[in-house]
């Protein structure tokens, strides 16, 4: 009896079971999928153009020695103020005093010779007016005294040059501002053989610094002078900074076949909270519309799940995003995907042109509305031409997804690739 028993339960146990099943199975077959939506409003929308930067001063310059020696003094350091003319190194004056004074006795010699030539050359004009010598002797006097006074100027030129040296020795600072570089100490030798060698870099006003922003050569066209650019350093990460752009300069670089071209930042500095050489994220805007209709991007990419009814049983062709990721639904050889593109880039673009959104009507309808977008901040696109209003719900992705097949997983099946379980 307990036996008979027990079989009768466990038959009840799986008619019960297994009416579930078919029943959760017929519904979940044509269950309506919810979607995710946002607000249609109004707003601004601001298209930016990113690019990293250098912050540098406006004007830097490099001190160097125009001859070679050793460094005898120093008279600045790093951070000191500078004012300009003020004495800020010297080198070892020795050995130019010596080329002075060599100098100097060359000239002596050169004057006494030209004076006892001169003598020559009188003593010989007078005599040749007397008749008393010969055309010849009075040409070669006149050629001697000639010679020695060229060998005087040239004494002079040495001398000059050799004074002109021993002052190269002092270096003085051309500008007001102050030293953030230096390259040698004292007892080091600067040779100036090929090039002037840089003693110290002096930036004359650090509280005002200009943003090398490189800009990517598909971005360049939007950018123009005048237009405002916001940017950020690691230092003061949450704290942004604001400049003019005050040139765009047309030396491109190729760096691995991507071109950029520098554009220049000016920025105030007043606080000299930003520093040469730091690295600066630039926001440009490039345009930006106020008060205007504006959607989620994610409306323009979303796509509504086709249901097992309406294809026959066939498993669903697209999707929309889900609220984590960007995953789209397929369709026949990926046509969903190629339609999530083209929205992707038309977002990227200010250029108009016709896409579709849908809005959820009572009873989670979905009505295709065609609509003619502007430009895009990277989260809402700006709406110039479509049958919506402010306050419309539009589908943004899917809040559940609709099982087609018992046994495996959403988006498999026929030609669907996926894995039973």
């Amino acid at each position: 009896m307990k036996a008979r028993r027990l079989v009768w339960i466990l038959i009840v146990i799986a008619a019960v079971t297994g009416a579930i099943a078919v029943y959760v199975h017929r519904n979940g077959k044509d269950a309506k999928p919810k979607y995710r939506t946002e607000t249609v409003d109004r707003g601004a929308v601001a298209e930016t153009v990113t690019a990293t930067g250098t912050i540098s001063a406006v004007t830097t310059v490099q001190v160097g020695s125009q001859v070679s020696g050793i460094v005898s003094r120093l008279y600045a350091d790093y951070n000191s103020p500078v004012k300009k003319g003020q004495l800020v190194a010297e080198l070892d004056p020795t050995p130019f005093e010596a080329q002075v004074a060599q100098r100097r006795a060359d000239l002596a010699g050169a004057e006494v010779q030209m004076n006892n030539t001169e003598v020559a050359y009188k003593r010989s004009e007078r005599l040749v007016d007397q008749g008393l010598t010969s055309q010849a002797e009075y040409d070669g006097a006149r050629a001697a005294f000639e010679s020695s006074k060229a060998q005087v100027d040239q004494a002079q030129a040495a001398l000059r040059q050799a004074t002109t040296n021993l002052s190269y020795t002092r270096i003085f600072s051309p500008i007001d501002g102050v030293v953030v570089a230096r390259q040698y100490d004292i007892g080091q030798t600067v040779a100036a053989s090929f090039q002037a060698p840089t003693l110290f870099t002096i930036a004359e006003d650090l509280t005002k610094m200009q943003v090398q922003a490189d800009v990517d050569q598909s971005d360049i066209g939007r950018v123009q002078v005048g237009q405002t650019a916001r940017f950020t350093v690691d230092a003061y990460a949450d704290e942004p900074f604001s400049g003019k752009i005050s040139q765009i300069r047309l030396n491109a670089t190729v760096n691995q076949n991507v071109i950029t071209y520098p554009v220049i930042i000016d920025v105030p500095n007043p606080d000299q909270k930003l520093k040469p050489k730091m690295t600066a994220d630039v926001t440009i805007e490039v345009a930006r519309v106020d008060d205007v209709l504006r959607v989620p991007n994610g409306a323009l990419r979303f796509r509504p799940i086709e249901t097992a009814s309406s294809r026959g049983g066939a498993s669903a062709a697209a999707g929309a995003a889900p609220a984590g990721g960007a995953q789209q639904g397929r369709g026949a050889g990926g046509g969903g995907l190629a339609r999530a593109g083209a929205a992707l880039g038309a977002e990227q673009r200010p250029a108009r042109r016709q896409q579709t959104v849908y809005l959820v009507l009572a009873g989670d309808q979905l009505k295709a509305v065609p609509v003619k977008t502007g430009i895009s901040d990277g989260r809402y696109t700006a709406i110039v031409d479509g049958a919506i209003s402010p306050g419309d719900k539009v589908a943004v992705g899917t809040a559940t997804i609709n099982v087609q097949q018992t046994g495996t997983f959403p988006g498999t099946g026929p030609g669907g690739g996926g894995r039973r379980f």
